[in-house]
């Protein structure tokens, strides 16, 4: 065999690999301490041939390799199992079969996925701080997207722990459900912050609060809460109340007083009763018949007279003491409420009193978070939020606005526009920018309202406010990425700590892949298409790139050149790879009055990756 140039004679050894872009990335996945983080995490399963840790890994690097199933390990066209040189480059012994693998993730609990998460986020930190540098210094904002991602199974299933049915991808279906947050990068396009795993009957409008705060620990910083719209609100809810505890007062006097009236009326009914008994008995006595219109007769007009009457009287008081009984609920949902948003209140002002370095952040969140609770609390933390309202009924109270002489604006293909600053709307407590969509899916006409909260003039350009906003896609892009390039539509493990652990190594992966192609792209500059871009296709590099022959030459110090079969897709191009060394991420340059600041918030970002 004859040695590529570059390669000296004295070449210690030359292996082969089926799946060629997984010993790259196991060389940067060790160079970011990712390897030696995940030997860490704790798992109650004794050592035998292979560690669970090690196990733990390998279940992290057939998610890279777009696997579906977890058998294909062992049982695929290319078993991971047999190529050693994989394992070489992640820094293992050798793989274990597919059967350890699983029953490793079945013995996973509770803390060991959250030493996961901890060593996912220890790696992820950087990289994601890099980027929050960068998207603050360029366009001096933060741009979120949220979704909630369905994850179905099998509707005859038992054995799927914790699924419940719910609402996933347009049908009722046995599963879970992925909170998901992403961050828009420049560097990267997109890169996942967090993945949280609900029961399958989970609903988007109750997950808004908890995606933000998942974002905001992910990344370290936050906007300025806007704590003077929250006490203006809490005084407004203050005057609602004491109006609420008013019309409580009354509502009990009128139950009182109805109450006092039965009892009059029923005592009466009483008394008119025993004086008829009476009656008779004279009557009775005396052998006298009774006259039509006599005393006994008017006694029995009376006895009717009071019963009709506290028969009217029963149901004046029923009917008041169910006001009261609403009343006092809603008093009692205006207390709650009030109580909520008052230590909402004390928590935003102390989180305002803590914060350092305010940024300016963007939520998107499609119609599912749109609730005007949601909405609200978006604002409230500060967030300039663009979203859909949820409820048909607000896009038909909008459709009432349309007047004829109200032009519509072209923002696409196939949908128009028209809009209004500053509405009020009765399902939100603040003014919205709001935009009523008009657009076609096939014949059906259909209508849909964007909303905004912000200081940007989104309704000045509508073509832009509906672009940026559509600009969500880059998630539900993500999210179908998932599920389609690196599987996470085949569940490979029934337990709940199983699961939890595929939900976050998929994530992982799909930023890893990424922060590795870069990578590599800057080790390599004279590479070929499509390892000559900094950011290819993921799909391209797992699906093809990740189970494709290749020849690896190893070199002193760990260095090594990856050469891709003749037969293959790549066939021609090398890869020369430097292992040895620190990974240093370059900081942008920032001004220190504006960013010095974040630095000390989170120190990771001047520091090397080891």
């Amino acid at each position: 065999m004859s040695l590529p140039p570059g390669i000296v004679q004295d070449t210690p050894r030359v292996t082969r690999t089926a799946h060629a872009m997984l010993v790259p990335w196991g060389l940067f996945a060790r160079q970011i301490g990712l390897v030696q983080r995940l030997q860490q995490v704790p798992i109650p399963q004794r050592a035998r041939e292979h560690t669970p840790q090690a196990k733990l890994t390998e279940f992290l690097v057939s998610i890279l390799g777009g696997w579906a199933y977890l058998q294909d390990i062992s049982a695929g066209p290319h078993p991971l199992d047999h190529d050693r040189t994989v394992a070489e480059a992640w820094g293992q012994a050798a793989w274990a079969d597919y059967s350890g693998v699983s029953r490793t993730l079945n013995a996973c609990r509770p803390e060991t996925v959250q030493a996961v998460r901890q060593a996912v986020a220890q790696v992820s930190s950087p990289f994601i701080d890099r980027e929050v540098l960068f998207a603050l210094q360029e366009d001096g904002v933060l741009v979120y997207d949220g979704d909630l991602a369905g994850r179905p199974v099998s509707s005859t299933s038992t054995t799927y722990e914790g699924a419940t049915f719910g609402w996933m991808d347009d049908a009722v279906q046995l599963g879970y459900q992925g909170a998901l947050v992403s961050l828009r990068s420049r560097t990267y396009g997109r890169l996942w912050l967090s993945v949280t795993p609900h029961p399958g009957h989970t609903v988007s409008c109750t997950q808004a609060e908890a995606l933000v705060r998942a974002a905001e620990a992910r990344t370290g910083v936050r906007p300025l809460r806007r704590t003077d719209l929250l006490a203006g609100r809490i005084q407004q809810h203050q005057g609602e109340l004491l109006q609420a505890e008013e019309w409580l007062a009354q509502r009990r006097e009128r139950c009182r007083r109805g109450q006092a009236q039965l009892a009059e009326v029923a005592g009466r009914w009483r008394y008119w009763q025993a004086a008829v008994g009476r009656l008779v008995e004279q009557d009775d006595s005396r052998e006298q018949p009774e006259r039509p219109y006599g005393r006994l007769a008017k006694a029995r007009q009376k006895v009717l007279v009071y019963w009709r009457r506290l028969g009217r009287r029963g149901r004046d008081l029923r009917h008041a003491r169910q006001l009261l009984r609403r009343q006092e609920e809603r008093v009692g949902e205006l207390r709650g409420e009030l109580a909520a948003l008052e230590r909402r209140h004390a928590l935003l002002v102390e989180e305002n009193r803590a914060n350092r370095a305010p940024i300016r952040a963007i939520f998107r969140l499609d119609g599912g978070f749109g609730s005007g609770d949601n909405i609200a609390l978006l604002i409230e933390m500060g967030y300039e939020v663009y979203g859909k309202a949820i409820n048909d009924q607000v896009t038909q109270a909008v459709r009432r606005r349309v007047t004829a002489a109200m032009p519509w604006t072209r923002v696409g293909d196939n949908a128009e526009m028209v809009a209004w600053s500053g509405l009020t709307l009765n399902f939100c407590p603040y003014p919205l920018d709001v935009g009523l969509e008009h657009f076609f899916t096939g014949p059906k006409e259909r209508y849909a309202t964007l909303v905004h909260y912000g200081n940007q003039a989104v309704s000045d350009d509508l073509p832009e406010w509906f672009d940026f906003y559509n600009g969500r896609q880059t998630i539900e892009a993500g999210v179908k990425e998932g599920k389609h390039v690196f599987q996470l539509h085949h569940l490979k493990v029934r337990s709940t700590a199983g699961l939890a652990i595929q939900e976050e190594f998929t994530i992982l992966a799909a930023n890893l892949v990424r922060w590795a192609v870069l990578w590599l792209h800057e080790q390599c500059p004279q590479a070929k298409a499509p390892f000559d871009r900094p950011q290819p296709s993921v799909k391209q590099m797992v699906r093809v790139a990740a189970n494709t022959l290749a020849l690896v030459f190893w070199q002193s110090e760990g260095d090594l050149l990856l050469k891709f079969d003749e037969l293959s897709s790549f066939a021609g191009i090398e890869l020369r790879i430097r292992s040895g060394g620190a990974l240093q991420l370059p900081l942008p340059l920032f001004r220190s009055d504006v960013f010095e600041p974040i630095s000390t918030v989170r120190p990771l970002v001047a520091q090397s990756l080891r």
